[in-house]
């Protein structure tokens, strides 16, 4: 089944400016890009709605996360009913650094996902293994569980929402990127994983891209993996750069 190449900016907290928001908008705007490849750029939640009316209209806005409610007493955060309103359509959830620093585990991320599923938005929901994990050759293992998660409160349905990013977190910021063979093993065995517990026609059609220091030097090879489905793309989308790793399959 042909799916949908997908290239994600994620900026994370940045830019600092709203001059330099524009600056980026700017580049984007005014790029040639492969329109046969889904973009999808996450700015901080503050400038959503700003970049969502300054971007061109073939490259779509995600929020970086939101909070498993409507509405309510959760100071500073974001809920899906709000960025549904907002018509924000995707937002990432699961993040490592969610994860990691906020110590949200794979359960709270499901329950995430459930709620911004059930408001119409789609989900980048980010999974992948620490340096230890790796070594200790548990990739599979770990991504699984993670996996699970959400498989236990998702329909099979619920699934063509969803762009599974496999993120290393090894590799996130750090220079260092899987190596292909590494990264279309974890790939296959993500899509493995779910024509098991799913079903094979959503582990068929289900985009898992790759995120962890991805740039404009390694992308074209890791576009030609066969289940590299796309990027999810940290600080290489805060630079022109960002423009020929959306356009990596046709260079």
């Amino acid at each position: 089944m042909a799916r949908q190449f997908f290239v994600g900016g994620n900026f994370k907290m940045n830019p600092a400016t709203q001059a330099d928001k524009l600056a980026l908008a700017k580049v984007l705007n005014e790029a040639e890009l492969d329109p046969a490849t889904e973009v999808v750029i996450s700015p901080p939640a503050l400038y959503l709605i700003p970049l969502k009316e300054a971007i061109r209209k073939d490259i779509k806005v995600a929020a970086q996360n939101c909070y498993l409610k409507d509405s309510g007493a959760f100071t500073g955060e974001i809920s899906p009913a709000q960025l549904a309103d907002a018509q924000i359509p995707y937002v990432i959830l699961g993040h490592s650094e969610r994860r990691t620093i906020f110590h949200e585990t794979s359960e709270i991320v499901a329950q995430k996902t459930r709620a911004a599923l059930d408001k119409g938005l789609s989900v980048i929901l980010c999974i992948g293994e620490t340096l230890k994990e790796r070594e200790a050759e548990e990739t599979a293992k770990v991504c699984q569980a993670q996996l699970k998660a959400a498989v236990d409160v998702l329909k099979e349905g619920d699934w063509s929402k969803i762009v599974i990013a496999y993120e290393p977190v090894w590799a996130i910021g750090t220079g260092k990127v899987a190596t292909p063979q590494q990264a279309q093993q974890a790939h296959v065995d993500i899509r493995s994983y779910l024509s098991k517990v799913v079903s094979s026609s959503v582990a068929d059609s289900i985009r898992i891209i790759y995120g962890g220091s991805v740039s404009a030097a390694n992308c074209k090879e890791l576009s030609t993996l066969p289940d590299v489905d796309g990027f999810l793309v940290g600080g290489a989308s805060l630079k022109p750069e960002f423009v020929q790793i959306v356009n990596s399959k046709k260079l």
